[in-house]
């Protein structure tokens, strides 16, 4: 399997493994809260977002997670991730975020979608899951619109802060039939 490979994606995008001199771009793309609640640590200087870069290339090395960087011309708009991936289940769970900038553009949905094609490709899962914030529609929508069934609700499975939040959670399987035109 090559984990470093670069995948063509709709609307010309690229998803490629993030590398060490984008961490000026996620430093930037973590300042806004929405944004830094998904780093799972915080990135607020230079050497946070190196370190961040950095975990992602050790994942990937291990054969447990595989995130990349949705760029345009260069520039990186977004992230798609699978992660806490398991072979013998054929399972993987998915993630996705993008800059500001880029939200609403359909950005999200086309890397969702190639991150998926991939994974039930190249690393041969059966089931992606992935989940969301219920009061977060847009993600909802990315993930209705990936082909991604919702399946139920996990109450109060999030915190942030002293706030708790319920998540949807979705699930794509190899065998749907999904148009991802």
């Amino acid at each position: 399997m090559s984990g470093a490979i670069e995948l063509p994606a709709p609307q010309g995008l690229l998803l490629r493994p993030w590398r060490p001199e984008d961490a000026p771009d996620v430093l930037r793309a973590f300042v806004p809260e929405e944004t830094a609640r998904q780093a799972g640590r915080p990135v607020t200087s230079m050497a946070e977002a190196q370190d961040w870069v950095a975990a992602r290339e050790e994942e990937r090395a291990a054969g447990t997670a595989y995130t990349w960087a949705v760029v345009r011309e260069g520039v990186p708009l977004g992230s798609v991730a699978v992660a806490a991936v398991n072979h013998v289940h054929g399972t993987g769970w998915v993630s996705y975020w993008t800059v500001e900038a880029a939200r609403g553009r359909g950005v999200a949905l086309a890397g969702l979608r190639t991150l998926a094609r991939w994974a039930f490709g190249e690393l041969d899962l059966f089931r992606l899951e992935l989940g969301h914030r219920t009061n977060n529609p847009a993600s909802c929508s990315v993930a209705l619109r990936a082909g991604f069934v919702a399946e139920g609700i996990d109450r109060k499975k999030l915190r942030y802060g002293d706030e708790r939040y319920d998540v949807e959670r979705h699930a794509r399987l190899a065998t749907d039939d999904v148009n991802d035109g």
